[in-house]
């Protein structure tokens, strides 16, 4: 980087920590406050933390890179506007008469307490195993990758990077509470979509243009069936990507991270009624229609180039960073640099209070509910920071394993979403849905689910002929998640015709046709036609991407 580029980049910085100062001001005097904003967010902080939130390494390394490595094929993830405006339409109405500050919290309220603890325990120790892990060492291979530093003060600019974004992001997490992550996803969504539209068109132009890169990519093979790097759509014998596994197995995944999991409701549940909480979706829909374009098609171009020779690829992992080193112009590299910086702290920001809240809400608020609200602010703090050190001691395992732990996240995602999911879907559609059954679904989809990440590692001593590995290791990860989502859902429906139903009136609100008339006339003020019209214009683009890309 150019003294103007490091210039650039020390100005964004300086309006971003204006921006926390002024966040941290405002007292949070209650735990409302400080998990959830006050429940006052608007449209634009939701939908632009919905965004903002999910944009993290997998994206800047992980997305790029496999753009990169095996073209679209994991396109089909970031197709899922359709599953946010899901979370708007179906789930917004649900969550806010609940009043609830978690997911776990809304599962007491459907089933009971034992699915909430199950839930949280599984939520916290997967967000600090797998996203905050895989954030934090794909933040220190960047930095390293687009400052071009090797070392500083004798120590590798790896550690220097990744230490450095935990404790900068931590201390604000700490301080500002969800008001900050909101506050400074308006500035960073922006920047970084900004950044990343001009890495797109840059390399578009140098390599030639739009057909270039579509005939590069459509000469290289990626299975013996036919299907290219631009094949959406691929061969039902294809190893990673079969046709019948990926477009339902990517929406179970889908529908757990943007419906139910902690760490992106959380903002819906900001919002200062149902009308902005939708509206929220809405816009984070649209956003999410992005992705695509401004890391996927760039890994694909930086594939195309290195091809030509126009630039060297060390690795897939690295299209992104080295795109952005190479193409940008002076004094716009440094405003890029700054917007992969805020997405990663912004991720990382919104791991720490989900973490926080978490912990505070389901555990310790359970266990000490005499507590004043000043006093779960605290612990909420506290925990934010125990989190943040958490994060830094699991730098060097993760140092350690490298790509081989990035290679399983989505592996675990699959392996934890199917149970989740069934039992959020089931708790929402019927009324039948028996508290046992809630729990029974929970543990069976998360032993299942790792049992076979445990044999898949120690998979070298099994015997390939035998029935372990036949069942939990030969299959595709994707037909195992969709097998794993069915039989959870067959063992709820079996377990709920013998157990007993729920109290009608303790799930009133809670599940389809449960409304009464005044909750019902409320949900229906907060939408017009624009709600629905926005709607339709997302789900149309969608159709128009996978008729294209067919």
């Amino acid at each position: 980087m150019t003294f103007i580029d490091w210039i650039v980049l020390g100005l964004f910085c300086l309006v971003l920590i204006g921006v926390i100062i002024w966040v941290i001001r405002k007292k949070d005097e209650t735990s409302s406050d400080y998990f959830l904003a006050g429940r006052d967010a608007t449209w634009i902080a939701i939908g632009a933390s919905i965004f903002a939130s999910n944009i993290g390494s997998e994206h800047l390394v992980g997305l790029a890179g496999a753009g990169a490595e095996s073209g679209m094929a994991m396109a089909h993830w970031e197709m899922h506007g359709w599953l946010i405006l899901m979370l708007g339409w179906l789930f917004v109405p649900f969550y806010a008469r609940s009043g609830v500050f978690t997911m776990p919290e809304f599962l007491e309220k459907r089933y009971n307490s034992r699915s909430r603890s199950f839930l949280s325990i599984i939520s916290l120790v997967s967000y600090v195993l797998t996203k905050v892990a895989v954030t934090v060492y794909a933040g220190g291979v960047v930095f390293k990758q687009v400052f071009g530093i090797e070392s500083m003060f004798g120590i590798d600019f790896f550690w220097i990077s990744a230490i450095g974004l935990v404790i900068l992001t931590g201390i604000y997490t700490v301080f500002g509470g969800m008001k900050a992550v909101l506050a400074t996803s308006v500035i960073q969504t922006p920047v970084l979509l900004v950044g990343s539209l001009t890495v797109l068109v840059l390399g578009l132009m140098k390599l030639g243009g739009w057909n270039e890169m579509m005939e590069i990519c459509r000469a290289v093979p990626v299975n013996e069936y036919g299907d290219n790097m631009t094949s959406l759509i691929r061969s039902s014998g294809d190893k990673e990507f079969p046709w019948t596994g990926v477009i339902l197995g990517s929406a179970i995944i889908g529908f757990w991270y943007w419906c139910t999991d902690q760490y992106i409701v959380q903002r819906v549940l900001s919002g200062r009624d149902q009308k902005h909480a939708r509206r929220g979706t809405i816009f984070g829909a649209y956003l999410k229609l992005t992705p695509v374009f401004i890391f996927l098609i760039p890994g694909m171009i930086a594939y195309a180039m290195a091809q030509k020779g126009l630039i060297q690829l060390p690795d897939s992992d690295a299209a992104f960073p080295v795109l952005v080193r190479e193409l940008l112009p002076v004094g716009f590299t440094g405003l890029v640099v700054g917007g992969i910086l805020a997405a990663l702290m912004s991720s990382l920001a919104s791991l720490f209070n989900s973490s926080a809240t978490l912990f505070t809400v389901d555990f310790y608020k359970r266990y000490r509910p005499e507590a004043s609200e000043k006093h779960l602010v605290r612990v909420g703090r506290i925990a934010t920071a125990v989190v943040v050190v958490l994060g830094i001691l699991w730098i060097p395992v993760m140092k350690g394993l490298g790509k081989v732990l990035y290679a399983y996240l989505q592996d675990v995602q699959s392996l934890l979403a199917p149970g989740i999911a069934a039992v959020f879907l089931l708790g929402i559609l019927s009324k039948r849905t028996t508290p046992a059954a809630g729990y029974a679904g929970l543990v069976t989809g998360f032993v299942l689910g790792m049992t076979r990440l445990a044999l898949k590692i120690f998979a070298g001593g099994l015997n390939q002929e035998g029935l372990i590995y036949t069942v939990f290791v030969a299959p595709n990860w994707l037909h195992y998640e969709i097998a794993l989502f069915f039989i959870v859902i067959l063992l709820m429906v079996v377990v709920s015709a013998f157990t007993k139903a729920p109290d009608p009136a303790r799930v009133t609100g809670l599940y389809l046709g449960s409304q009464t008339a005044e909750e019902r006339a409320v949900t229906r003020a907060s939408w017009n036609k624009w709600d629905v019209i926005n709607s339709a214009i997302v789900i149309t683009i969608i159709i128009a991407f996978y008729a294209y890309f067919w």
